[in-house]
Order: C-alpha cells, then sequence, then structure tokens
C-alpha cells in the first residue's frame, strides 16, 4: 500500500477522524485508525469505538491499493507537525513509512482483520445547512448535562415533524430549545432522538466548517435502523449510538407568561456578569435588583469580598430581585447569538427565560431560541 496527498490535506482529515478515537480503548486495536487506498484511487481513513464511527475519503493522484491499521492519535500527531510539502505514506511489511520533506517517521502497524467493521449508514432523511446546524447545536448542547450517572440528561433531544426540527436539552438547572428548519426527503417524515450531547456538539462543529449541506440519516419511528443516527458532509461521514429516549416534558416547563421583562446589550451585559463574578465563590449567585431603568448586579455579602455594577436597562413590570449561578446566565447569554439580550421573569423564585432580542413580528412571537434559567433562592 501506498499514497502520496498534500499535507494539509492528510493532516485535517487524520484530525477530524481522530476525534473519534477513545482516550481509553478496552481492546488496543480501536486506538487504531483504518487507512484503505481502494482500487478506485480513494484514501478512506476511519475510526470506531462501537458508540461512535467516523470516515473520511479523499481523492487520490498516486496510490496503491492497500489496507493498514496504525495507532491514530500518535498519527494525527506526526501529520500536525510535519512540513508544508507532499507526504508519502508506505506500508512496508510489519512497518508503515511516513514521509515529508527531510522527515521520516516508521509506524508499527496493528492487526487490521481485528478491527470491527464500521457500522452501516441508517437510512438517509434530508438535509441541512452545515453552519445553521453547527450554531443550533451549540446552542442547545450547552444545556445538557455532564453527569454520567443520569444518562438521559447528557444528550440532546431531537424531535422531527415534517420540515421542523426541535433540539433541547436540560441538566436540571437550565434548559434550552432551539427550533430550526430543515429538507426532510418525505414531508411527513416524523422521527424522535436522545443523541449523546458531545458527541453530538463535536460533530456539529466539525461539519460545521465544510461550507455544504449536511445530510441527515435516521429511521423514522418504527423503521429500521433505529438506535442510530448519521450524519455526512463532505466526504465525511460519521455514526453515533443514540441514548435511550427517555426525557423530561420540557414544553410544560417553559412559561408563558411574565411579570417583568428586561431588554439589555447583550455585550456589555456579559462584562458586567463577568466582573462581579470574581468575587463569586463557585456555587454563590450573582443578585439582580431590576429597579425602573437599571439593573443592580451584586456578589458577595458579609465578611467576604464584594462587588457591585450598575447597568442601564429598558425594562417594564414589577420590581424584582432575582439571583442565577454566574456560569449558567454567562452560557446563555453566550448562546443567545443577539446584541440585545431579554430576560423574562415572574417570581424571586420562578425560572426565568433568557432569548436573543425583541421578537421580529413585534406581537410576542416565540422565538426560535429560548434559555430557561432556574434562580438562586435568595435568604432572606
Amino acid at each position: 500500500m501506498m499514497f502520496r496527498v498534500d499535507r494539509d490535506v492528510l493532516a485535517e482529515a487524520v484530525a477530524w477522524t481522530a476525534r473519534s478515537l477513545p482516550a481509553r480503548p478496552s481492546v488496543p486495536v480501536l486506538a487504531g485508525m483504518r487507512l484503505e487506498v481502494t482500487e478506485g484511487g480513494q484514501l478512506k481513513l476511519s475510526g470506531f469505538d462501537y458508540e461512535v464511527s467516523a470516515e473520511v475519503t479523499l481523492e487520490l493522484q498516486t496510490g496503491e491499493a492497500g489496507v493498514v491499521l496504525v495507532s491514530g492519535r500518535l498519527l494525527a500527531e506526526i501529520t500536525r507537525a510535519l512540513p508544508a510539502q507532499p507526504v508519502e505514506f508506505v506500508v512496508e511489511g510489519a512497518k508503515a513509512v511516513v514521509t515529508c520533506g527531510s522527515a521520516r517517521f516508521t509506524l508499527l502497524t496493528m492487526p487490521v482483520e481485528d478491527y470491527p467493521s464500521l457500522p452501516a449508514m441508517p437510512p438517509a432523511a434530508g438535509r441541512i445547512g452545515s453552519d445553521v446546524f453547527a450554531s443550533a447545536v451549540g446552542q442547545v448542547a450547552v444545556a445538557a448535562g455532564k453527569d454520567d450517572t443520569l444518562p438521559m440528561l447528557t444528550g440532546v433531544r431531537v424531535e422531527i415533524e415534517g420540515d421542523t426540527v426541535t433540539l433541547a436539552a436540560t441538566d436540571r438547572y437550565r434548559l434550552a430549545v432551539r427550533e430550526l428548519k430543515w429538507q426532510p426527503d418525505q414531508p411527513d417524515f416524523s422521527a424522535i432522538a436522545m443523541i449523546p450531547g458531545k458527541t453530538l456538539a463535536d460533530t456539529a462543529k466539525a461539519l460545521g466548517n465544510t461550507g455544504a449541506e449536511i445530510e441527515i440519516a435516521m429511521s423514522s419511528v418504527g423503521g429500521t435502523g433505529e438506535g442510530m443516527i448519521g450524519f455526512s458532509s463532505a466526504g465525511r461521514r460519521t455514526t453515533t449510538r443514540l441514548l435511550d429516549p427517555e426525557f423530561p416534558k420540557y414544553r410544560s416547563l417553559l412559561p408563558t407568561e411574565f411579570s417583568a421583562r428586561a431588554d439589555l446589550p447583550t455585550s456589555a451585559f456579559v462584562e458586567a456578569v463577568k466582573r462581579v463574578a470574581l468575587v463569586a465563590e463557585r456555587n454563590t449567585p450573582v443578585r439582580l435588583a431590576f429597579r425602573g431603568d437599571e439593573v443592580v448586579l451584586e456578589a458577595g455579602s458579609g465578611d467576604e469580598a464584594q462587588a457591585v455594577e450598575v447597568l442601564p436597562v429598558d425594562f417594564e413590570g414589577d420590581d424584582i430581585n432575582i439571583a442565577f449561578n454566574h456560569q449558567f446566565l454567562l452560557e446563555g447569554l453566550g448562546a443567545i447569538d443577539s446584541d440585545v439580550a431579554r430576560l423574562q421573569m415572574t417570581t424571586s423564585t420562578k425560572p426565568a427565560i433568557l432569548t436573543g432580542g425583541k421578537p421580529v413580528d413585534g406581537d410576542g412571537g416565540v422565538p426560535d431560541y429560548r434559555y430557561l434559567i432556574m434562580p438562586i433562592r435568595l435568604s432572606s
């Protein structure tokens, strides 16, 4: 087996494939990356850990057909460090030799026959713009739980009804919901999937850089291929196993009536929260007091360090004192993708809703992204 390819093209493909490799493989062979040169002159790089698979296909000008398995992470480090010259990869017996300019690396190969076959892609279901998909997933995945003892909270729930996709994630302290449009292959397509949050976020970010449409492959409700979802774009494809679809009935958690509404410039709000939070311990809140046309941000109390800052605000409703985990608040502000942050509140103990800006239609229509955040009870 042999091939020659541009260094940047190879390094990018290897790095993308290596993201699916397990940090602590259950068996040594799963740390490998499979490289195959086909008779048609293509190079296929693939990785699989029985949960997530990744494959990239490159067109070659020079290559001899064959298959080899080498350490994926080591190959990624090597290709990233190579000089900007064409790379030649040659298999010589039980070793693979990588040459680029005056640099030469020799890698031990692994038994390719012991490597598991990649799962087949589920049926194609539809397409969506890569930038829109990456943005939406990023907005929602921020609220997914990190506690593996509660697996249903570590995922992003994907609900598809016709041309509408709804993404939702929660860790019990905040909830993020985003609605967006896509192009289903069948107008009446309907499906529900629970995708591991970190895997979906990594996939969306990686495919979001391709500039091409992403094809989503999944079965409809009751169809074949359930338990897996696939994404492909620009010669890259990835699959992941799904989590149990059990998920809180989140729509009932979203309040629809509020007693107060505050609009603030997002960047100024973010910077003020960051400054005030400098004196806040990890689990102590940032307190917000809305009065008239200003909001007072405070953190720290008693014998501790304290911080106070005042911001102008476009405010309507009853005066309110409310407190939030500053990290959750900052992550929500970072996700709304708007110059204006709208915070809608009911009481100091009930969930608040953070959205981006003012509704476009001006009549209180539901925004496509909502970030619910639970307040922290203030001691009297």
